[in-house]
């Protein structure tokens, strides 16, 4: 084989390094892609099932309210009621939004102060957009992730599960 040649081969094997190095690439970022879509609708499922049990725990608040059913002024009341003798808890933590990842949650608030709902602060576009459980029907086509608000719905019963 004459030199020329063989510096020709060394021409073609660069190239064909460069091809794959670029595939390999483009494979990545695909795959990368994929990942971060997964994770996304992964926490957006998380916040559906945080989301429900706060309004969960706000409903059994007003619920079992001495009297009129009040809403707690602050979310940590939802962990230990002191409203009496002995104290209830109506929820186990306080969850972090799953989008922020923040304990910082938007609060639905009633006319005199009382947290009635919580949301996240996430101004970003949700994946889901539709088929969600009958409770939560209203965010379909919801713009962004703040649309979300889980309320407290009295009218059903604090402990069991939604249809749908």
């Amino acid at each position: 084989m004459a030199a020329g040649e063989r510096h020709r081969h060394r021409g073609f094997t660069y190239l064909g390094v460069l091809f794959l190095v670029a595939l390999l690439g483009l494979a990545l970022g695909a795959a990368g892609q994929a990942w971060s879509v997964a994770s996304q609708r992964a926490r957006e499922q998380e916040l559906l099932w945080v989301g429900t049990q706060y309004a969960r725990a706000l409903q059994s608040y007003a619920q079992q309210s001495p009297g009129r059913p009040e809403y707690p002024r602050r979310l940590e009341d939802l962990l230990t009621d002191n409203r009496f003798p002995v104290p209830r808890h109506h929820l186990r933590r306080l969850y972090p939004d799953p989008i922020t990842r923040s304990t910082d949650w938007g609060l639905v608030k009633t006319l005199d102060g009382r947290i009635s709902g919580v949301y996240s602060r996430s101004e970003a576009a949700p994946w889901k957009r539709a088929n969600f459980p009958l409770r939560w029907e209203a965010f379909t086509d919801s713009r962004k992730y703040s649309d979300w608000k889980f309320g407290a719905d009295t009218r059903l019963p604090a402990g069991q599960p939604e249809k749908g």
